[in-house]
């Protein structure tokens, strides 16, 4: 309804034309002229103010005011072209699972919205203005890169941090926890190690904005254009590697796809058990058991397990019911009398839900019954998510049993595709148009107004669904948003500087984007050690990420406006 409503608002508003004459009033009319000039036929001075209706019905303003309300409902309608794109490709991805679809056309997806709008711009710009809407294009590239890693990194740590010093007893009261202050020092987030190779690979995509640097002290047109081949190549390289590496090493896909399942479908009955502060609530845990003992005798037997587990649907995560009702009954009953204690029930949940226990290795992971999890039983960590799943990360509801429910959330993330593309091609001129006619009403430079405000309409709901994960507090949320941003920084950084980087070297047109570089590589490289080389993070470094946003401002004002750079 709201698309249907802008669409129809933008259909009836008409591009208005009006004359200013001085002087008497001749009731015949000489007709709208879309120039400026004299009459001298009538001796009359007129001015004419037009706009060119961009595709002839998009509406069009010259006035300031008009052109900040062109932008506000082109980022809503980007926003929500957003919004459709990313719903609809993280709909295949959960029904597709990991995969070709996964390690490329999944990953592609996330940075659709910058290439569409770069090449919709590129493509449909005359020669006066192409190389101004490249410019904007980097500049909205960069500060993609500088959202994520600043506002979004910081949200998550600030978010998500716990007072590391706090008891882990089981029964700490949500109330309790709460009222902690939270400590620059004494309180953060802790990763696993997988988050942090991840954050090396992003470091990676550094290598081609440090070649495209060079350019800055390269005189030569034909230097330049080498150096900008080189960093296309070598760019192209790194998107082709990442994604073949992730068909035959699906790991990550595997993380982002728990981590998005997670997020739209919600916790597991067990990760319910967790308190705010992220460890096992004692007192739910004994709520549980006393759930499960349907006779009241103090203890689990096998009978009763086994009909919690059907109660709670595990086989719809690809594991078989009595394989791992076997499994929790050899790890929980230490007393081997074939029964589970209060005491030995709340044990084991305690140290299945312990943050430092994988549960791909404790024993509790089963292979689904699948002919697919028959090939690689000596090798877990390399198999697909059913072999990989237990009790912890099971779905419920993203893979549909039915053939029609199937085939609807086919059609439907098709269709969200297909829309959300549809709208960006259409609104991705007029949009970079508007922003810098607004700039030149402003005075402000072009490639500011697009470094802030087309991230933010792009990437609202990304720093909503990290802070809704963060707030969690446990490592396996935390890792999984900090993945979606590091693997996020990767894919704009090759997706876009690989269609930067096209555009400028087919079209050869000259290009001075030099600050714009020079701004994400240091920032990146600054996070790139800070994120590659820890798994804890303290409260005091995401205020020092948040901070970035407004330096990397500061700092592309002094290159640009002080030093002439661009």
């Amino acid at each position: 309804m709201r698309l249907a409503f802008f669409v129809l608002l933008v259909m009836m508003t008409q591009s208005a034309n009006s004359r200013f004459i001085r002087g008497s009033f001749d009731p015949i009319s000489d007709g709208m002229d879309r120039t400026n000039g004299t009459s001298l036929a009538l001796g009359l001075t007129t001015t004419t103010v037009t706009c060119e209706p961009t595709y002839g019905f998009l509406p069009c303003t010259t006035e300031l005011w008009g052109e900040l309300f062109l932008i506000v409902v082109y980022e809503y309608l980007l926003a929500l072209a957003g919004h459709y794109l990313s719903s609809g490709s993280e709909l295949f991805f959960r029904m597709f699972g990991t995969g070709i679809f996964g390690a490329s056309l999944f990953q592609m997806l996330g940075t659709f919205p910058q290439v569409i709008i770069m090449l919709a711009s590129a493509i449909t710009s005359s020669s006066d203005t192409i190389e101004s809407m490249a410019a904007m294009g980097m500049a909205m590239l960069a500060g993609s890169a500088i959202f994520s890693l600043s506002l979004v990194w910081g949200s998550i740590i600030a978010f998500g941090s716990r007072d590391s010093s706090s008891s882990s007893s089981s029964s700490t009261s949500a109330n309790q926890f709460t009222k902690k202050l939270i400590s620059l020092t004494g309180s953060g987030v802790e990763t696993d190690t997988e988050t942090r190779y991840i954050a090396r690979i992003m470091f990676v995509s550094m290598i081609p904005f440090l070649i495209l640097s060079l350019a800055k002290i390269i005189n030569s047109t034909t230097g330049i254009r080498i150096v900008v081949l080189i960093s296309l190549i070598i760019t192209l390289i790194f998107l082709i590697t990442y994604c073949t590496y992730q068909v035959f090493k699906p790991w990550i896909q595997s993380k982002r796809l728990q981590y998005i399942r997670r997020l739209y479908d919600g916790d597991s009955t067990l990760e319910s058990l967790l308190s705010i502060n992220g460890k096992p609530n004692e007192l739910q845990i004994k709520d549980l058991f006393q759930k499960i003992d349907q006779d009241k005798d103090s203890k689990v037997s096998k009978t009763e397990l086994y009909a919690f587990m059907l109660g709670i649907q595990i086989e719809e995560a690809g594991l078989s019911t009595d394989d791992f009702t076997d499994a929790v009954m050899k790890k929980f009953d230490v007393s081997l009398d074939a029964a589970i204690s209060e005491s030995e029930f709340v044990q084991g949940i305690s140290k299945w839900l312990d943050e430092d226990t994988d549960p791909t290795t404790n024993g509790l992971a089963v292979q689904s019954s699948s002919s697919e999890s028959s090939k690689t039983t000596s090798n877990k960590s390399q198999g697909t998510p059913d072999e990989q799943e237990s009790l912890l990360s099971q779905d419920k509801t993203s893979k549909p049993t039915s053939k029609l429910a199937i085939w609807w959330n086919y059609t439907k993330a098709g269709f969200l595709i297909i829309l959300g593309t549809g709208v960006m091609i259409l609104i991705g001129q007029p949009l970079m148009e508007s922003l810098q006619e607004f700039a030149t009403a402003a005075d402000i430079p072009s490639f500011f107004v697009s470094y802030v405000l087309i991230p933010w309409a792009m990437s609202y709901r990304q720093i909503l669904g990290a802070i809704s994960s963060a707030k969690k507090k446990t490592k396996k949320d935390i890792s999984g948003a900090l993945t979606e941003v590091y693997n996020g920084v990767f894919m704009n950084n090759v997706m876009g500087l690989a269609t930067f980087l096209a555009i400028v070297y087919i079209k050869d047109i000259t290009w001075d984007v030099s600050a714009e570089v020079l701004v994400v590589l240091l920032i990146c490289t600054f996070m790139g050690v800070i994120t590659s080389s820890c798994t804890k993070f303290q409260f005091w470094m995401g205020i020092l990420a948040y901070a970035l946003y407004p330096l990397s401002l500061l700092f592309l004002y002094i290159l640009t406006s002080v030093l002439g750079w661009s």
